[in-house]
């Protein structure tokens, strides 16, 4: 009986222990939209994360046609905690655009990645 319960409670603390390694402030939602086209230029770019951010250590990087940077405002965080608002702080050309991201989630994990929008002509 004993045993058993050693066992049963090596399980319970290995699941403990492997919970925040999965904790990760992953991206979940963004404005415009992962894939999307826009007529107009959005007047700020909302990244939404699974978990609360760390401002000053997370941020993107916006390029337009032909790799041009794209000028951004000072970031935001929403109320929430995990919506990244950055301004877009002048019109954008026709053409696909990419954003780099790079955030910290409130307990401390790094994630990155990417996804590309599209402005119509």
């Amino acid at each position: 009986m004993n045993r058993i319960r050693l066992h049963g409670l090596a399980a319970l603390l290995s699941l403990g222990l492997a919970g925040p390694a999965f904790a990760h402030a992953h991206l979940t939602a963004s404005a415009p939209a992962a894939n999307a086209t826009v007529t107009a230029t959005p007047a700020a770019l909302q990244l939404t994360f699974s978990e609360g951010l760390e401002l000053r250590f997370t941020g993107i990087k916006v390029t337009g046609p032909g790799g041009a940077a794209v000028t951004t405002g000072d970031a935001t965080l929403g109320r929430d905690g995990a919506t990244l608002v950055v301004p877009v702080t002048g019109p954008l050309a026709p053409g696909a655009y990419t954003v780099d991201w790079h955030a910290l989630s409130t307990d401390g994990h790094t994630t990155k990645g990417s996804y590309a929008f599209t402005v119509a002509p």
